[in-house]
C-alpha cells in the first residue's frame, strides 16, 4: 500500500509516518519501480502499535524501547512493566498538577460577580494583580493544596 493508504488505515498523518521512519520506529518500506514507498501489513501493525502507545501518552523514547522488546521476544517482560509503571507515575503527577490547577481556577472564578462590567471584574483584577507580581486569589496557599 502507498503512504496515503497507510495514513487512512491508521489515522496517522503522512508527515508523522515519515517522521517515525526517520526515527527508526518504522522499518524502511520497499520501493516500487516508480520510487513510491510500498508499505506492507507489518508497517500497518507496527504503526497501529505506535499509535496506541502514543494514545496512552507514552514518550517516543519509551515507544522505541517497547518496539525493541517486541522485536526481541526473548527479552524479559519486567522491563515492559517498568516502562508502564514510569508512565503511570507521569500520569499521576500530571493529574495532581491538574487538580491543583482546578483549585486555582475555582478560586479565581469565585472573584466574579455576575453582571459586573469589565472595569470592576474580579477575575480581571486578580489577573492584573498577578501580572504586577502581587498576591492573587488563584495562587493563595490553602491547607492541603
Amino acid at each position: 500500500m502507498q503512504i496515503k493508504d497507510l495514513s487512512r488505515a491508521t489515522g496517522v498523518d503522512i508527515e508523522t509516518i515519515r517522521y517515525y521512519e526517520k526515527q527508526g520506529l518504522l522499518p524502511e518500506p520497499a520501493r516500487r519501480d516508480n520510487g513510491y514507498r510500498d508499505y506492507a501489513t507489518e508497517h500497518l501493525e507496527r504503526l497501529a502499535f505506535i499509535r496506541h502507545c502514543r494514545a496512552l501518552d507514552m514518550p517516543l523514547a519509551d515507544v522505541q524501547r517497547l518496539l525493541g522488546f517486541l522485536d526481541d521476544p526473548d527479552s524479559h517482560c519486567h522491563h515492559v512493566d517498568g516502562l508502564v509503571d514510569e508512565q503511570l507515575a507521569r500520569v499521576r503527577a500530571r493529574l495532581k498538577s491538574l487538580r491543583a490547577l482546578e483549585k486555582q481556577l475555582l478560586r479565581l472564578r469565585e472573584r466574579c460577580q455576575d453582571g459586573e462590567d469589565g472595569s470592576s471584574c474580579g477575575i480581571l483584577d486578580e489577573l492584573v494583580s498577578a501580572a504586577h507580581g502581587e498576591a492573587c486569589a488563584c495562587h493563595a496557599q490553602t491547607a492541603g493544596a
